[in-house]
């Protein structure tokens, strides 16, 4: 199956901005590449907009690529025999994704489907391939930036099982507010029973979570978030940490 390109979009259907290859460098398995080895992975990248709703790829096909979420959001999910769907991890900016598949030179485990319009980058494993063959450093920079990307997961998982719901909640939308202090008001970019399921708890944890944060100055209507003080989540995040 293919994705879907966006209708009525500005983006070029084919290249990284400045910001773009900013925020490849923010990714731990781009982190340590040179700029040569950076500009020729992103030469050979196809970079496209999808559709909400659209799959990028499903369960038990080849994984002759691997992707990164440039803008929106993604989830990957497992199909059971009953065919319900099982959340394993939402993708979001500035994430990689499917690159250990494809570096296994297997099937993808799971399915991807965009929950937002979103903009993806895509190497494919010839491409990658041909990049190794110019540069064979860009093989010595992904090891190492994998195994800081593992680190990364392990304090993941040990916050998943650790931290208290509220806290979770509150890091993740902060994700959204912009620095500085002061007051903030967003949408939340996809539905809160899918964002529970991101940070590995029951919708009916969240809500009471979320509901935990008003005394902090957290609101919410619907699928809108209102900050009162910026300040006061991070100190609240940064104390629940302690």
């Amino acid at each position: 199956m293919t994705d879907s390109p966006v209708p009525n979009r500005s983006w070029p259907p084919n290249s990284l901005s400045a910001q773009d290859l900013a925020a490849l460098r923010a990714i731990p398995l781009f982190a340590k590449l040179t700029d040569r080895a950076l500009t020729l992975l992103a030469g050979v990248a196809q970079v496209r907009a999808v559709a909400r709703g659209a799959t990028l790829f499903v369960q038990d096909e080849p994984a002759d690529r691997f992707f990164v979420l440039l803008e929106g959001w993604v989830k990957l999910f497992r199909l059971t025999r009953e065919g319900a769907e099982a959340v394993v991890h939402v993708i979001g900016p500035a994430e990689s994704f499917a690159e250990a598949a494809m570096f296994a030179d297997g099937k993808f485990p799971v399915c991807a489907e965009a929950v937002t319009d979103a903009r993806v980058m895509t190497l494919t494993a010839d491409g990658f391939a041909r990049c190794l063959r110019e540069d064979d450093r860009i093989a010595f920079g992904m090891l190492g930036s994998l195994s800081l990307r593992l680190r990364h997961l392990v304090t993941q998982i040990e916050q998943l099982q650790v931290q208290p719901a509220p806290q979770r909640v509150a890091a993740f939308l902060l994700r959204f507010c912009p620095a500085g202090e002061g007051a903030a008001s967003f949408a939340l970019p996809f539905d809160k029973a899918l964002i529970a399921r991101r940070l590995g708890m029951q919708p009916e944890t969240f809500s009471r979570a979320l509901a935990k944060l008003r005394p902090v100055g957290v609101d919410s209507q619907g699928g809108t978030v209102m900050v009162a003080d910026l300040a006061a989540l991070r100190r609240f995040v940064e104390a629940e940490g302690d």
